[in-house]
């Protein structure tokens, strides 16, 4: 599983809209809310090994804890830095593990709660200011997608343990942008030197509208829609999965190794 404390690489948000991007946070968080709670079967295994539909909500209740701890009270936050060093590689096995053992109310109030903190602590600082993170330094502007981004991918591992589809809405844009943006800490993952020239990704939204990043006359391309290219960055299918294509050497190396986190 990927680890949420590792959420860090350069991405412009300068167009970020992050009143809508708190609002469609806020609706990814209770449209997975109204799948659990409609589950009695918090033990049902997820893609992800060794999670339970638990797991995943005890990650993000925890995740949305961090953030919280880190806008609200930055100089506390050296402790969650110490301590998730401490854990280890099995920090967010650990986490979840210990979430998932508790009652499932007590659970789902623990979630909904810090839900709710992240979403009041976005909102009294400015879009701009500037709180620490691992190994980094992050702005609401930037946190309010990576929130929806890890809502969205973790809610995905429950919609599949479910076998409920997961229907894509135009806040997938979000996610999309993440991925565009984070081609370069794809290529640095797999210790690959990062193209030099800028691509062209044009995505076909739920609507049929059409998301594009980068000069139209681009050699390297890829296209297909926004709903499987999220999955793809997320690394929740694999690309043979999707009906994602690439034009170029490095636009189908990236579709190979595409990610939003480590």
């Amino acid at each position: 599983m990927p680890n949420h404390d590792l959420l860090n690489y350069d991405l412009d948000v300068s167009e970020v809209d992050i009143d809508l991007v708190r609002s469609d946070l806020a609706a990814e968080g209770d449209q997975l809310d109204a799948l659990v709670t409609a589950e009695d079967d918090w033990t049902r295994p997820t893609p992800a090994a060794g999670w339970t539909i638990a797991h995943q909500i005890a990650h993000l209740a925890a995740a949305d804890a961090d953030v919280v701890t880190a806008v609200r009270t930055p100089d506390a936050f050296e402790t969650v830095v110490r301590r998730t060093e401490a854990g280890g590689s099995r920090y967010a096995d650990d986490v979840a593990a210990e979430g998932a053992a508790q009652p499932r109310s007590v659970l789902l109030h623990r979630w909904r709660a810090g839900r709710a903190g992240v979403q009041a602590a976005l909102q009294d600082v400015p879009p701009d200011h500037e709180f620490p993170w691992f190994g980094s330094t992050l702005t609401p502007a930037l946190m309010a997608p990576l929130r929806l981004m890890e809502t969205w991918a973790h809610g995905q591992d429950v919609f599949d343990a479910v076998g409920v589809a997961h229907r894509p809405t135009t806040r997938l844009a979000a996610v999309a942008a993440l991925g565009v943006q984070g081609r370069g800490l794809s290529f640095a993952a797999a210790q690959l030197p990062a193209p030099p020239e800028p691509f062209r990704v044009e995505l076909t939204g739920p609507d049929g509208q059409t998301w594009a990043w980068g000069p139209q006359d681009a050699a390297q391309r890829v296209q297909g829609s926004a709903f499987d290219f999220c999955l793809r960055v997320t690394q929740r299918r694999p690309r043979g999965d999707t009906d994602l294509t690439a034009t170029g050497e490095e636009a189908r190396t990236w579709l190979d190794i595409a990610r939003v986190f480590l």
